[in-house]
């Protein structure tokens, strides 16, 4: 039984440095539990000098077991090992997820923890399989391409995919030959830190992978800031994204991999096919996680042939959801992060309605919860395209609808300009999607489906505000690798 009773569960705070946990004698953040907004732990705020003492142990340990220089192959067997630990750990790692993140503890057991150990495998192949480039330079000469690894890497990750996002970073850069410094949401600190421990104990050196914890103003300024930390990854808001980028120009020019915000539309034309199947699809990409993705298909676009048949499906499966605890095994919808993204959820509902938007089902949260914050899956319609909803990045269930009566106009309504992470098309008509692929600035388009597979050779990522570089793919593991040219004259 999947089921936990979640006041049982222990788990290490603090950080994890030199394979060791640190906890200072402060704890400065309380933890709270979104299921029913219990404070459950405390965490540090760590200061610059806690920082200097992971990055600063991160390089030393680099260089002194030599995790840059070995085996491409041995780094690979370390990853396999750890990916195959995080399996076995499920029935504790997915408590830890389940009790503190808006994950339930069957959507952990069954997708993040295959998920979060596969992509690690992904990235364990990659250590050996992508290397440099001889190349063409005149008689008498040899010009090289030669790859190498950054040092260490910091990255910061999100709250709403704690274990994923750990996977996502911490595999590229150390297959690599990096050193990762990761500061996890302090929200969500403590999965991440069990993932730290189980890498130590299939053969990463100690120190190679440290956790810090605390805020973003404070722990994450100094980790983007400090000059041992070669590059940043980074996956959050726009506006996060925009203050970490000018703090890595600042000190170091460093190079930044930034996976941020998103307003994705999803274009339904009038030959989508069966509208029960489509609003499955449609009802998945915006209340997966209750609608906190950053993928998250927030934006309904619709052709009025198929509009009324498909809003009516989308009211009735709206109408299904249940909210329920994150740790029991029954509960499929999750709650929102804390108080404040409740406000934020509830303030743009209401403004949106001040700007001529109806609610047509929820609206509200639901009022049978303790005082987890669940909201009921949200549609609004008569928005034009400058309210505030169809605008701004909610962070929750709510989508948003507007119909078009031709291709052009319908892509033209998908288009935003802010973001452009993702867009999903719905059409029977391959040279419909074909235009409005290319058409669309997205940097991910799905076509009659929406999100994302377990095909991590497909790379992530947005366009304009919704971030640079790329996740996942090869793509990730070589934006962890320096190419240096190299000429020899024989």
């Amino acid at each position: 039984m999947l089921s936990f009773e979640p006041d049982s569960v222990s788990f290490s705070t603090g950080n994890f440095i030199d394979g060791q946990h640190c906890v200072p004698t402060e704890r400065d953040i309380e933890v709270r539990r979104p299921s029913d907004g219990k404070v459950y732990a405390a965490i540090p705020d760590s200061s610059a000098e806690l920082v200097s003492q992971a990055v600063e142990n991160a390089e030393a340990t680099r260089i002194s077991s030599g995790w840059s220089t070995c085996s491409p192959r041995q780094r690979g067997a370390i990853l396999n090992r750890w990916a195959d630990l995080i399996e076995n750990d499920a029935p504790y790692l997915g408590q830890l997820e389940a009790l503190g993140s808006t994950r339930p503890i069957s959507d952990v057991i069954n997708h993040e923890i295959p998920f979060t150990a596969e992509a690690i495998r992904f990235y364990a192949e990659c250590a050996d399989k992508y290397s440099g480039d001889l190349l063409p330079t005149r008689q008498g000469s040899l010009g090289m391409l030669v790859p190498e690894p950054y040092g260490v890497v910091g990255a910061i990750t999100p709250w709403n995919f704690p274990l994923s996002m750990a996977s996502w970073k911490c595999g590229p850069a150390l297959a690599a030959g990096n050193a990762v410094v990761l500061k996890p949401s302090e929200l969500t600190p403590f999965s991440t830190l069990r993932m730290a421990e189980l890498a130590v104990q299939a053969g990463l050196p100690a120190g190679v992978l440290n956790i810090v914890q605390g805020s973003g103003l404070t722990t994450g300024s100094a980790l983007v800031k400090h000059p041992l930390v070669r590059k940043i990854s980074f996956t959050g808001s726009t506006a996060t994204g925009a203050r970490i980028m000018s703090d890595a120009g600042y000190n170091g020019m460093k190079p930044v991999t930034l996976e941020l915000g998103g307003k994705s539309p999803q274009l339904v034309f009038d030959d989508a096919g069966d509208p029960v199947e489509v609003a499955k699809r449609i009802v998945r990409g915006f209340t997966a996680n209750g609608g906190q993705a950053c993928v998250a298909g927030t934006r309904l676009i619709v052709q009025r042939g198929i509009a009324p048949a498909l809003i009516d499906q989308l009211i009735a499966l709206c109408q299904q959801f249940q909210p329920g605890n994150t740790w029991l095994a029954s509960t499929s919808y999750s709650p929102l992060i804390d108080q404040r993204q409740g406000e934020k959820v509830q303030s743009v509902i209401h403004h949106a309605c001040q700007q001529g938007a109806e609610i047509v089902v929820g609206g509200e949260r639901f009022d049978h919860t303790e005082d987890g914050l669940f909201w009921q899956p949200t549609l609004l319609t008569g928005v034009s395209a400058d309210n505030c909803a169809v605008q701004e990045e909610i962070f929750g269930p709510v989508l948003t609808v507007q119909y078009f009566d031709d291709e052009d106009e319908g892509i033209s309504l998908a288009q935003h300009n802010i973001y452009g992470l993702c867009a999903g098309v719905h059409t029977q008509n391959l040279a419909v999607a074909l235009r409005a692929m290319q058409a669309l600035n997205a940097g991910t388009v799905w076509i009659n489906r929406y999100g994302r597979s377990g095909d991590f050779i497909i790379p992530t990522g947005g366009f304009m505000g919704s971030g640079i570089g790329k996740d996942l793919g090869r793509q990730a593991f070589q934006a962890c690798q320096r190419q240096k040219s190299v000429l020899i004259d024989f």
